[in-house]
């Protein structure tokens, strides 16, 4: 029962107000409850219990959304969705998924267009020894360059790899197609 959502549970809007709450805790606790002998069920009673006992308190609640809030915008790895393991298929991935991030960087802050290795290997979900070789490779095709923070930047030759590959490779097209959400759930973390 740990990390369940409330709302969904409930089925119910994460701003229902409070009559609402009330009402529908009424409603399935009604069709929960371990004595009810067609639809009791008493762990679902429990956490509906534990339900309203957080949603009920405003307090309580207030406390809820702002510990989901953060769990919510602590991005997911793109190692989740895309194979960086695969012996060479993983490795044009990590320069592809490499290149587009530097490429979202820079699009959308001219000013700060560098990331971090720490940086890069919590976005793309994959150790620094997996990075490595592909930082090497893509920094000799001077697509990237190190800033004198030892930070990495896209070039311009970086620019135009990710804008010419980008109709012709599926991976590339996806991340781009898709950057704006993906940079919101990406953004860098303050250290």
């Amino acid at each position: 029962m740990e990390g369940q959502d409330y709302y969904e549970f409930l089925q119910i809007s994460p701003n229902a107000e409070a009559e609402t709450i009330h009402r529908v805790y009424r409603f399935l606790a009604g069709r929960f409850h371990p004595d009810n002998p067609k639809t009791g069920d008493p762990q679902k009673f429990t956490l509906l219990t534990q339900a309203y006992d957080v949603l009920s308190v405003p307090e309580r609640r207030a406390d809820y959304d702002a510990r989901n809030k953060k769990k919510a915008s602590e991005p997911v790895p793109l190692s989740t969705s895309i194979d960086f393991m695969d012996s060479l298929e993983g490795e044009v991935n990590r320069r592809l998924v490499l290149l587009a991030l530097l490429y979202i960087q820079r699009r959308t802050s001219p000013y700060t267009p560098e990331l971090s290795l720490s940086e890069i290997e919590r976005r793309m979900g994959v150790p620094r020894d997996y990075l490595e070789f592909t930082t090497w490779y893509v920094q000799n095709k001077e697509y990237i360059i190190r800033s004198d923070n030892a930070d990495f930047q896209l070039t311009v030759e970086g620019v135009d790899f990710v804008e010419s590959q980008r109709a012709i490779n599926p991976v590339l097209d996806k991340l781009l197609t898709h950057w704006v959400g993906a940079l919101n759930k990406l953004k860098p973390t303050k250290t």
